[in-house]
């Protein structure tokens, strides 16, 4: 599911489950699992990023609608606590975007301190809307977060993904570069956020992430059981049905 390996202190970790690294429960607690294990390491800084031309397609649509209501009732908790971990994490967390990130994929990439993206490597953007679910809590509060306000409505009701250069354009990468240099300018940049003091550097990231802390203490619990009720509705599954129907079971 994730290779690790680490240069000059950098954790590299490339996701390597399936053909679109597809958030399911095992994937989603393996990672929170990978980044939990980095905080107990001497591991400077993390880099993310997949294999090919892929990111992460976001969630696993196909477990999804075949799981059902009991499956999605223990899913969301485990979408929840990876970015929770991901997002939180205290030392800095370069997201380098090979290839498509949609959906939960891009909601994963806006967890990272910086987001680099291959140039015509894919596309990224939050599709939810067109699956017919809401955003849990914390991946709209991420969302917010990390995109400007002005695409903020553009971004979640607009549904659309964009091609390297309009992202960067609107906002949801912070750096465009060619496919061959990626890995090096993530590491580039890694390694320019590693060499700030760690203790300062994470007691900054706290309180840049405050906003968001702040308003899953005052509305995250609320706003998930509404969104639960709404993903674990029949119509809602009948939804996601026909999506996948209509899109990942295309012969």
């Amino acid at each position: 599911m994730i290779d690790i390996k680490t240069h000059d202190g950098i954790a590299v970790m490339t996701l390597t489950h399936g053909k679109a690294n597809a958030l399911d429960i095992e994937f989603c607690e393996a990672l929170a699992a990978c980044f939990t294990e980095l905080r107990k390491s001497d591991t400077k800084a993390v880099v993310i990023t997949g294999q090919g031309r892929m990111f992460s397609a976001g969630v696993d649509l196909i477990r999804l609608s075949e799981g059902g209501i009991g499956y999605i009732r223990k899913f969301l908790p485990a979408l929840h606590q990876l970015y929770d971990t991901v997002f939180y994490h205290p030392r800095p967390v370069i997201a380098a975007i090979n290839g498509h990130a949609v959906a939960g994929g891009a909601v994963l990439a806006a967890c990272a301190d910086r987001r680099i993206m291959a140039r015509d490597g894919g596309r990224i953007g939050i599709t939810e809307l067109q699956v017919g679910v809401p955003f849990p809590a914390l991946a709209f509060e991420i969302v917010r977060f990390a995109v400007p306000p002005r695409y903020l409505a553009e971004f979640t009701l607009g549904a659309a993904t964009y091609a390297s250069d309009a992202a960067l354009q609107r906002g949801w990468v912070d750096e465009v570069v060619e496919p061959d240099a990626l890995m090096e300018r993530a590491l580039g940049a890694a390694q320019q956020l590693a060499a700030l003091s760690p203790p300062a550097f994470a007691q900054t990231k706290i309180q840049i992430r405050q906003a968001v802390t702040e308003r899953m203490t005052q509305s995250g619990a609320a706003t998930d059981k509404a969104v639960s009720e709404i993903w674990t509705a029949p119509a809602t599954l009948v939804f996601i049905r026909d999506y996948v129907a209509r899109t990942l079971k295309k012969s």
